[in-house]
């Protein structure tokens, strides 16, 4: 158990997910430095905050030495499989997802590697939800990569942090019901960014961390 603070990596800032984790990391005093990658500016400011601009993470290769002198990887980035064939989801959360994973661990060999992935997710990749499969297997190919640890997250309804800009106009009428009716069920982006910190400086016993792993590891 370590009690030093971190530097982290972190991905995906400018959607819901990833802002709401990096607002909470800026906060956090367990963290030192974060370096968003993003095709775009967070359009956040903060002393430990470094930004590098991506617009194609295909195109980052294995000696990129921006990504050198990390502790772990907070990978938030992702994107509704809503309309989207197999081929080219698989492209976007499994090649994109592993490329990245394999440079950041290229310049970071004792790295710990945080994956958002879902509630439900399909360990086997054999079930019929395509979603899942492809989830499935991107959570099960970052276990094999060698990192010091590869903790996938399934997050189920997750509550933004006060104050975020990229909440999507049709979820702001029901942020306020996950909690009341759905408590089971449902996080704050404050827990899963406490919780990400928390598994890379003590650990958990178990690589998937559903709902209750989280809420536990972000105590």
């Amino acid at each position: 158990m370590s009690s030093n603070p971190i530097k982290i990596i972190i991905t995906g800032a400018t959607g819901m997910v990833g802002e709401g984790v990096l607002m909470e990391c800026l906060e956090n005093p367990g963290i030192s430095e974060i370096l968003s990658v993003s095709r775009k500016p967070s359009g956040k400011k903060h002393a430990k905050l470094k930004e590098y601009i991506v617009p194609d993470f295909l195109s980052i290769t294995e000696n990129d030495e921006n990504l050198k002198g990390y502790d772990a990887c907070f990978f938030c980035a992702g994107i509704s499989s809503v309309g989207m064939n197999e081929e080219d989801y698989t492209k976007i959360t499994y090649d994109t997802t592993l490329h990245f994973a394999n440079a950041v661990l290229k310049q970071n060999p004792g790295m710990v590697f945080n994956y958002v992935s879902g509630a439900h997710t399909d360990s086997t990749e054999s079930g019929k939800t395509m979603w899942a499969r492809v989830k499935g297997r991107t959570e099960n190919s970052l276990k094999k990569l060698g990192f010091r640890s590869a903790y996938n997250f399934r997050p189920g309804f997750m509550k933004p942090v006060e104050g975020q800009v990229h909440v999507k106009w049709f979820f702001k009428p029901i942020i306020w019901l996950f909690p009341v009716l759905l408590p089971s069920q449902s996080l704050t982006l404050h827990e899963v960014g406490r919780a990400m910190v928390n598994v890379v400086k003590k650990g958990y016993p178990t690589s998937v961390l559903e709902i209750r792993d989280i809420k536990k590891l972000a105590i």
